[in-house]
């Protein structure tokens, strides 16, 4: 029972307010105005009034809680990001208001807008790095979207790829294909690199669309055409640890916003040609009118690319050249096959040395052939990367 209906009861009862205020420890003025109430109000002087203040000047206008209203709810509808921060940047940028993101925080909370997580790991518990100047380092990632057939029944599954800029989270080319091919991502990589300019270094997980360092048998210590690209500009390669996609943190979180936006899209892809279209509309919104959180002020990653000068590769190091050993045993028809820079090409020694075991000591495109049981030197040459065949005697 409250002390309001104590009270009351007891003075309705015949205690004086004198009395009543003694006894329940209340100040008779307060026992005064309680009656006071109960005759106007009723049995509602039993419950405590609000504290609440009658007027709050500070309070936030009505018509700003309702714009923040509608941009979260066009925000979400539209597959962009719809959080505070990204709210509190189109209020100052598009509508010229300015206000905390707490209090953005604190309107959409009643509205049931803002899920918890409290089971997401802290943001203390990562290893967070950045690079210093746009083009120090460009990340690059594939992930797979499912087409629509024109009845809306699941279409055939597709791949986008992505190059992404490490320091300003730019979205340097992003393009569907069938399938990627080591051949598409070299052929990306450069597309990208002549309009940007080359980059300082790569990272990117241990796909063999990227790198055979981890292939198996027979592959491993080679090259794909995507690091022979990387090793003429002198352009370092860096891999993250397999099993590992944190290291390629920011494409990754990239595609992740990227797919939330394409599945929002009230008409679904049912091409290549239509989801390129897609994306390019994408890419162009969130280069250039999306805030982006980790970056300082919550510039666009457009903004960010452009503002400092862009690093350049460092350039080939002769004594860095690619030396690797191949044991291989010479086909019947007196060859011998060796992938250079994603592509296999077979060397000529001769039919009378038809399985025959060798080994190949390889110095970049230069070749030199030995027989393992008797040390004699089959042949010696420099790989023409433009033809499959590498015969014995120069054509003329």
């Amino acid at each position: 029972m409250s002390r309001q209906r104590l009270v009351i009861t007891a003075v309705l009862s015949g205690m004086s307010q004198s009395e009543a205020a003694r006894r329940y420890g209340v100040s008779q003025g307060w026992v005064s105005k309680l009656m006071a109430r109960y005759h106007g109000e009723g049995q509602a002087a039993f419950e405590p009034r609000s504290r609440r203040p009658h007027t709050s000047p500070a309070a936030t206008p009505a018509h700003v809680t309702d714009l923040i209203l509608q941009l979260r709810h066009s925000l979400s509808q539209a597959g962009h990001d719809a959080g505070a921060d990204t709210i509190c940047w189109h209020l100052h940028h598009d509508h010229h208001i300015t206000i905390h993101r707490t209090t953005v925080h604190r309107i959409l909370t009643p509205h049931g807008l803002v899920t918890a997580q409290p089971v997401k790991r802290p943001k203390s518990s990562y290893i967070r790095f950045e690079a210093d100047q746009p083009n120090e380092c460009w990340q690059s990632d594939f992930t797979h979207y499912r087409l629509t057939n024109p009845d809306d029944t699941p279409g055939a599954d597709c791949e986008i790829i992505t190059w992404l800029d490490d320091h300003s989270r730019t979205a340097l080319h992003v393009s569907a294909h069938s399938r990627i091919t080591a051949a598409i991502v070299t052929a990306t990589f450069r597309t990208t690199a002549d309009l940007h300019g080359y980059p300082a270094s790569t990272l990117t997980d241990n796909g063999m669309v990227y790198t055979v360092r981890l292939a198996g048998t027979g592959r491993r210590g080679g090259r794909t055409s995507f690091e022979a690209v990387l090793h003429q500009h002198g352009i370092i390669q860096k891999n993250g640890t397999p099993n590992h996609p944190q290291t390629q943190g920011k494409v990754e979180r990239f595609q992740q916003t990227m797919k939330h936006w394409l599945t929002a899209q009230p008409n679904q892809p049912t091409s290549l040609t239509d989801l390129q279209a897609l994306l390019d509309t994408f890419v162009g919104y969130y280069n250039t009118q999306r805030p982006h959180r980790s970056l300082p002020h919550h510039a666009t990653p457009a903004a960010a690319y452009q503002s400092r000068i862009k690093a350049t590769p460092s350039g080939p190091d002769p004594a860095h050249a690619h030396d690797r050993v191949r044991h291989d045993i010479i086909d019947t028809t007196g060859a011998v096959s060796l992938r250079v820079h994603g592509k296999l090409h077979h060397i000529g020694i001769g039919r009378t040395h038809a399985r025959t075991h060798v080994t190949m000591l390889i110095h970049d495109l230069d070749v030199t052939i030995i027989n393992t049981a008797t040390g004699e030197i089959l042949r010696e040459l420099t790989i023409d990367p433009t033809r499959n065949y590498q015969p014995r005697t120069k054509q003329k």
